[in-house]
């Protein structure tokens, strides 16, 4: 199921308004323990085919009696897309599907279960579900709380400035952190900074990676005024309805702004080992009233080193 939910990252941000779906089929070997893998699918650009349909194809007839790994309940409403995977799936002669997490929209959410098992289908689910619906964060919390999902870029000196007194912000962290920068791009459906860093960069905001050109995400302003030819302008962080993932990638005030509104549910911090003084720094007033509310927000997802900049990763930690 992990190597699952890994693969159905590969369909994010492409496969939106669908969710970003991982399938994996496994036929079972007397010489291999864990089975032999035919068939492997994520959810295509624009939300098809979906993951079981894709990874079907590439296992035809051996699918009969195998096992597919679903990071999604798989579908349970035929549309004019498309068959329902559930039907899929028990048309193919699957014998056991094993489902991450149970799928919250109405037309499915425990159906396709039903279905399978009234098939004669063995179905385990909620098997790794906080991965699964990490793995689908954008289109989960567009699901659960109607907004998009966002991610906060920072990339700062040791001392937490994003910049020297003058503004100049070139480069603070390397190349290998940059390049990174711009593969969580590619990751994104849009990508936001405020009119400050606007007016003092003149950012593209473009992806530059060979081969990956073409996956620049939409350009938003947030601004009170117009946004010139090629932007998106937006007032405020809880005005943003443009996409189901938003990187936020600057400046101080662009970042504040969505930490105060609390809209912020990850946090790429990149860190180069410098020390500036008397730069500038990465956040203003971010609303906290009292130390005690600072505690308990974040939690580590990730840490590595990029070269000699370090990547810190955290997820908003939110009660439900």
């Amino acid at each position: 199921m992990a190597a699952a939910i890994a693969l159905s990252r590969r369909g994010q941000p492409a496969s939106a308004p669908n969710p970003n779906v991982g399938c994996l089929i496994v036929q079972p070997t007397p010489a291999q323990a864990r089975g032999r893998l035919i068939g492997r699918g994520w959810t295509q650009a624009g939300g098809r085919p979906h993951a079981e349909a894709m990874a079907l194809a590439a296992a035809k007839e051996a699918a009969r009696g195998a096992t597919a790994y679903v990071t999604l309940e798989p579908c349970a409403h035929a549309s004019a897309r498309g068959p329902a995977c559930s039907d899929l799936l028990i048309a193919a002669g699957v014998a056991r599907v094993v489902i991450a997490a149970e799928d919250p929209d109405p037309r499915t959410d425990g159906k396709g279960i039903a279905r399978l098992q009234a098939a004669g289908v063995e179905v385990i689910f909620n098997v790794l579900p906080a991965e699964a619906r990490a793995a689908m964060a954008p289109w989960w919390t567009r699901r659960a709380e109607g907004r998009p999902f966002v991610t906060l870029k920072l990339a700062t000196s040791l001392d937490g400035c994003i910049a020297m007194a003058d503004g100049a912000s070139r480069w603070i962290t390397g190349d290998r952190a940059r390049a990174h920068g711009h593969l969580e791009r590619t990751r994104h459906q849009a990508i936001l900074v405020g009119r400050g860093t606007f007016d003092a960069d003149a950012p593209k905001l473009d992806v530059r990676l060979p081969g990956l050109e073409d996956r620049g995400p939409a350009k938003l302003l947030l601004t009170r005024g117009l946004a010139p030819e090629g932007w998106t302008g937006v007032a405020s962080p809880e005005s943003i309805d443009h996409a189901d993932s938003l990187l936020v990638e600057g400046g101080a005030g662009a970042a504040s702004a969505f930490l105060a509104a609390d809209r912020v549910d990850r946090l790429l911090l990149y860190r180069a080992p410098i020390l500036i003084g008397g730069g500038k720094a990465a956040l203003g007033d971010i609303g906290l009233a009292d130390l005690a509310d600072a505690h308990g927000r974040w939690r580590l997802a990730d840490s590595r080193m990029l070269g000699s900049d370090r990547l810190d990763v955290y997820e908003r930690i939110r009660i439900i």
